[in-house]
């Protein structure tokens, strides 16, 4: 597999790297716990939002359930600390087809990148706590860093413009989750860094369907919002923060 091919339309699309210090900071062993902890919630955090998507854009009643109960086991772990890894082995696929609503032209469309998206994603819950386990890392909840909410709270509250504006963010948190697998691959250790790498290839192209979607569902082009929340999202990951976690700023 040629990661720097993979890696290639991914650095086009951000308008920055992640800063050394960063990195720095994420080699040194007394971090890995914080990341790893870090990283799990986002995996789910992910999934979360593709759901959300779903539930509100695409499925009927029934779809809508059915969704609930796919992602309940995963939020019964990381917000209860109900089950363990045996327990989520057998949760990551969804058990029942979705069908679109028929009053939502772009419903189909939905199900079909957010269902493999959200699929990926526990599955990728379900590896991190793998090796957190064999590593003898606890997990806690963890506080939610800045990053996120920084993009989120710049979307706009009107349809259809505030489902564009949430795809564009989703397509930078995706972009940037792959900058940093790919980042953490060269200086954490050779089984993580394969792991890392592992990810960087399953998880490459979903920024891009995040920007297809959005620009199927804008009624003008998306470049000037994209713009927008690109530069955003750069002064996020260059600014100053005191908060290290998976998708933090240049460290304090």
């Amino acid at each position: 597999m040629n990661y720097a091919e993979l890696l290639t339309p991914v650095h086009q699309f951000l308008l920055c790297r992640t800063p050394q210090a960063w990195i720095d900071k994420a080699k040194e062993p007394a971090n890995l716990p914080v990341l790893l902890q870090d990283h799990l919630l986002c995996e789910l955090k992910a999934a979360q939002t593709a759901m959300l998507l779903l539930r509100k854009y695409a499925v009927d009643k029934e779809g809508s359930l059915a969704l609930l109960e796919w992602l309940k086991p995963f939020e019964d772990f990381a917000y209860r600390f109900i089950g363990d890894a045996g327990s989520l082995r057998n949760s990551v696929k969804l058990s029942r087809n979705l069908a679109g609503r028929p009053d939502v032209s772009y419903s189909n469309d939905i199900i079909e990148k957010m269902v493999l998206l959200i699929r990926e994603e526990l599955h990728h819950f379900y590896q991190v706590l793998e090796i957190m386990q064999a590593r003898g890392i606890p997990y806690t909840n963890i506080s939610a860093g800045r990053y996120a909410k920084g993009l989120i709270s710049a979307c706009k509250t009107h349809e259809p413009q505030i489902l564009v504006d949430k795809l564009i963010c989703g397509a930078l948190i995706e972009a940037r989750s792959c900058e940093r697998f790919a980042a953490l691959a060269e200086v954490v250790d050779a089984e993580l860094g394969q792991f890392y790498l592992s990810l960087l290839r399953s998880e490459a192209r979903h920024f891009e369907d995040y920007l297809t979607l959005a620009q199927q569902i804008s009624t003008s082009d998306i470049q000037p919002r994209l713009k927008h929340f690109l530069q955003i999202e750069a002064e996020l990951i260059q600014s100053p923060d005191a908060d290290f976690k998976f998708h933090s700023g240049s460290p304090i």
